[in-house]
């Protein structure tokens, strides 16, 4: 019966020592899950921080360089202040003094004095007309030429009025020949044809042949101020095979 209460004490005391071991071994395991949780907090702030710097120093020239920009583009425009000019000063104009007239005293009191009239009054007098035309007088006609013009300026050309054709030579028909003939003539004051010349010709007898033809044509003669007068005068023939 005595050994039954030591055997209760050591159980006790067992128990006691078993809860204290494991008060013992929570605390432990606390404590080691503690520093863990600190260590882990440690390395997340840090590695935000080294996260933040390299973003930072990513990002950190294209803000510098937007900044810049911005300040470029910002115009400051300095208004100029005008002052206005005071308005000028109105010069007062001073009033000058009348003259006084002052009678003179007449040296020849025994003649008689000339009649003399208002000063707003003016004498009417008749001024006779004076109208003169200047001008430059006409010289006299021109003399009319002697001999034969060349037609050009005031001299206006002869007309056609009867003009036949050339005939044709019967050798130049059969050759086929064809072309123009120039002849230089005086076309006289009644349009008649003179002196016939070729200038260029054609072959077998087409040149006499537009000659001949020429000196049987007519004009109206050419003018010069109106009047007929004879000219030198150039004439084309065209030969041409229909």
């Amino acid at each position: 019966m005595a050994e039954e209460p030591n055997s209760k004490a050591k159980t006790t005391a067992k128990a006691k020592l078993d809860k204290e071991d494991l008060v013992a071994g929570d605390f432990e395991t606390f404590a080691e899950e503690y520093d863990e949780d600190r260590k882990l907090t440690r390395m997340a702030v840090a590695i935000a921080i080294v996260l933040h710097v390299i973003f930072f120093a990513v990002n950190l020239p294209e803000q510098l360089a937007e900044a810049r920009e911005e300040q470029k583009k910002k115009v400051y425009v300095v208004k100029q202040v005008r002052f206005k000019p005071p308005p000028p000063k109105q010069q007062q104009e001073i009033p000058k003094p009348k003259a006084k007239k002052v009678p003179i005293p007449d040296p020849t009191p025994d003649e008689p004095e000339p009649i003399r009239l208002p000063e707003d009054i003016e004498p009417d007098i008749e001024m006779p007309d004076t109208d003169i035309i200047f001008g430059i007088p006409e010289g006299p006609p021109p003399d009319e030429p002697t001999g034969p013009i060349r037609v050009g300026g005031d001299v206006k050309p002869p007309e056609k009025v009867f003009f036949p054709s050339p005939q044709y030579t019967e050798i130049a028909r059969k050759a086929r020949i064809q072309g123009v003939v120039i002849v230089e003539a005086i076309i006289d004051k009644q349009g008649k044809v003179t002196n016939v010349k070729v200038l260029k010709g054609l072959p077998m007898g087409l040149d006499q042949a537009a000659a001949d033809a020429v000196a049987r044509w007519t004009f109206k003669p050419a003018t010069l101020n109106g009047k007929p007068v004879a000219v030198i005068y150039n004439l084309t023939v065209n030969f041409q095979l229909q």
